[in-house]
């Protein structure tokens, strides 16, 4: 085997599991995730196949970071919410450090609901607020509001050590003075971790005919800019830092899940549209719930797509995933781990877009430059 190919190898086994929860109540018109809504006469289905699924792994394995997404997990009922974490955690076992973090919806969240939690030993939740104004809450099609956020995150931090809030901007109508609210209401919880995401308009999406039919008015460029840079500097002067595109954390509290996503590691997933990276292969499961269903219970494979990426291939997507993270790529390392120079892989590219000063060196370490963060999307393609 070339020290190409050797140094591509996952390491054996994955250290992260991922586990897809496909469940919502609705399907928010900017959504474009895997999920099936208003079909929870499907939760006891989806539980049988998900263990039908995870018993073909065989062994048990343990795992430094467990991530239950979706779709909703909190959206299954406490009783099926408990079932859900003994079937995964008779398969993956938590390191002494572990994170165990799952995804919820404000609405969904209960003392109930949270006493599950911690008898299962999460600690760190996602949670889906979106905005605290009333306002974008109903453009984004959500069923919680403001006063539920607050609740919310009263129950969860009363019991679980890490919080996560999600939040979007560039909704339609959307000020400058409505999102510096969105900010100080989300610093004033004083979460672990924040993530910030610009609202984008997916094909396929409600949200996307609605845009072709003008029935929104959208924000300028300048001012989805602007809110960007707002998130980076109010967040970063309450202390947290920008350590990745989207995502801002206290000292000691960045996501180590989806580290290992950029970090190139390999990891385990499952459920339907579960995607995983184990032995150097990347294997998709079926994006439908009702086929993944399907296929399981007839002894099928879920998996509907996998791929045996080339070394070249697999270099240029750690190359991507490298410079999401504002620390960049530490070039020595980089050609150390994959066998390929930053220069062999995409030499001309890098070249223009340093002179573009979208991209910048300093020292050993290639980085998105602050110009560059704002069109980070476009840079990407002209990398892979």
């Amino acid at each position: 085997m070339s020290e190409r190919n050797r140094s591509l190898l996952p390491d054996h086994p994955p250290r992260a599991a991922y586990i897809h929860v496909p469940f919502c109540r609705h399907r928010c018109g900017y959504c474009n995730f895997t999920l099936i809504a208003d079909r929870d006469d499907l939760m006891e289905a989806y539980l049988l196949a998900l263990e039908q699924e995870l018993s073909w792994l065989e062994n048990t394995f343990q795992v430094d970071t467990l991530y239950l997404g979706g779709g909703t997990p909190s959206h299954l009922p406490p009783v099926l919410l408990e079932q859900l974490f003994q079937i995964v955690l008779q398969r993956f076992t938590l390191a002494d450090r572990f994170e165990f973090t799952m995804e919820a919806n404000p609405a969904d969240i209960t003392p109930d609901l949270v006493e599950v939690m911690k008898t299962y030993q999460v600690n760190r939740v996602s949670l889906g607020v979106q905005s605290f104004s009333d306002r974008k809450l109903a453009v984004l099609e959500r069923n919680h509001n403001a006063a539920g956020i607050e609740q919310a995150v009263d129950w969860l931090q009363a019991t679980i050590p890490s919080i996560s809030l999600d939040l979007i901007f560039a909704v339609p109508d959307e000020s400058l003075e409505e999102w510096d609210a969105d900010l100080r209401h989300a610093m004033a919880l004083s979460p672990e971790h924040i993530s910030t995401y610009g609202l984008t308009f997916e094909p396929g999406t409600a949200f996307e005919r609605r845009r072709q039919n003008e029935e929104f008015q959208l924000i300028s460029e300048e001012n989805d800019r602007k809110m960007y840079e707002m998130a980076i500097e109010q967040l970063a002067a309450h202390g947290m830092e920008h350590y990745e595109v989207s995502s801002f954390a206290i000292p000691g509290k960045r996501s180590r899940h989806n580290e290992t996503y950029w970090s190139g590691r390999s990891y385990f997933g499952a459920g339907p549209g579960a995607a995983r990276y184990v032995n150097g292969r990347r294997e998709t499961n079926h994006r439908s719930t009702v086929g993944y269903l399907r296929r399981v219970k007839a002894g099928q494979s879920p998996v509907v797509e996998q791929e045996q990426l080339e070394p070249s291939d697999r270099a240029r997507e750690l190359l991507v995933f490298g410079l999401r993270r504002l620390a960049g790529v530490d070039c020595d390392q980089f050609a150390e781990q994959t066998g390929f120079s930053v220069e062999e892989l995409a030499g001309p590219a890098i070249q223009r877009l340093v002179g573009l000063k979208l991209l910048e060196v300093a020292g050993k370490q290639l980085r998105l430059s602050r110009e560059g963060l704002f069109v980070s999307d476009s840079i990407w393609p002209e990398l892979l």
